[in-house]
């Protein structure tokens, strides 16, 4: 017995229960075990069916019968119900609808097994359509009706409706990252990992998904189906940022627009982050330390999928290196001296606040 069909249809457990053993009773048939399963029959993988399977395959049980009400509280996917009777019937097992009887030694009554076994599956099949076109339709009309994403949350609205609001904490640390991405002066790792720092629970995983969606900035993805293409729709949900900034973070993520006055907020073993291209990608590169048994070893590379990664020991040796190559005439070394100090000083005085504040070793 299972629970497709609950007591409002008459489909209880209590109910078939009450059916099955009167039946046994009227035909004198021995019960010898009653089973009960909370599960869909949809599938045959049931804790109770399972069981009960294993008991006749070791002869723990002795059964001639397995009764059941009608046959979609048997299986609800025809393909599957042939396979579990002809199992049953090698183990010397008839199954059995009592309100849809059907004797299969009879050639005919194959075709009424066919029926009863097909039908729930083409209802299964017709409401599982309808739900989906009903989702669909949702979707074109800009409603989200899933697990609200970061930065909202889901509710109600008067009518009943499932609605998703904005979570103003969450927001606002969209509204920073997406403003840091579009200054193009940090790389996303340091810029999740201050995310972190100020309170955000955001993985890494929904980091990069999140940058990247134009749901905040108030649109929905319809997905293509058949001869309909994919498309974003005006969604209901109130946007958290503006399609501008949206669009200005994109082309830093894309490495279409980059701020050449990248602040220095290295230590001294990696003094050319933020100054080196990928050679693969030609975004910029960053770095990082991994910790070893007794020191932590620094590396270059890039934050894309293409993996380059170079230690930063050696690069700093072969930058040393490749200036060795230019000589100044002695009488301009004071000269530029100067030139940059005077450069470095303006530099540092006029990013020392976002300096501090973004400072991430």
């Amino acid at each position: 017995m299972s629970t497709d069909e609950q007591a409002d249809k008459g489909y209880s457990l209590q109910h078939q229960e009450e059916s099955l053993r009167k039946y046994c009773l009227h035909n004198d048939i021995e019960v010898r075990k009653v089973v009960q399963e909370d599960y869909s029959a949809k599938t045959f993988r049931r804790p109770a069916w399972t069981e009960m399977l294993d008991d006749i395959k070791k002869r723990k049980m002795r059964a001639k019968l397995v009764l059941f009400t009608k046959w979609d509280r048997f299986s609800r996917n025809a393909g599957d119900a042939y396979q579990m009777i002809s199992i049953l019937r090698k183990l010397g097992v008839a199954p059995q609808g009592i309100e849809q009887p059907l004797d299969l030694s009879v050639p005919e009554n194959k075709m009424m097994l066919a029926f009863y076994l097909a039908a729930p599956e083409v209802e299964n099949d017709r409401r599982a359509l309808n739900v989906f076109h009903g989702m669909r339709r949702a979707r074109k009309d800009g409603r989200w009706l899933w697990k609200a994403p970061y930065g909202y949350r889901n509710r109600t609205t008067p009518e009943g409706r499932p609605t998703i609001v904005v979570h103003e904490e969450e927001a606002a640390h969209l509204k920073w990252i997406y403003t840091t991405i579009a200054e193009g002066n940090y790389s996303c790792e340091q810029i999740i990992k201050k995310a972190r720092e100020n309170g955000s629970k955001l993985t890494k995983n929904n980091f990069w998904w999140l940058i990247r969606n134009p749901f905040y900035y108030g649109k929905t993805f319809v997905p293509p189906y058949k001869d309909e293409q994919g498309v974003f729709v005006k969604g209901q949900h109130q946007p958290i940022i503006t399609e501008t900034l949206f669009n200005e973070a994109q082309l830093v993520l894309d490495g279409n627009k980059r701020n050449r006055k990248t602040q220095i907020v290295t230590s001294e073993q990696i003094p050319l982050r933020g100054f080196l291209d990928c050679p693969k990608c030609s975004r910029s590169l960053t770095a990082s330390a991994s910790k070893g048994r007794k020191q932590n070893y620094h590396y270059y590379h890039c934050t894309s999928k293409c993996g380059v990664r170079f230690k930063a020991d050696e690069v700093n040796d072969s930058f040393v290196k490749h200036l060795a190559n230019f000589k100044l005439k002695p009488e301009f070394i004071g000269v530029i001296k100067t030139i940059f100090s005077q450069l470095f000083d303006k530099e540092k005085n006029s990013e020392i606040k976002v300096k501090h504040k973004l400072l991430i070793l």
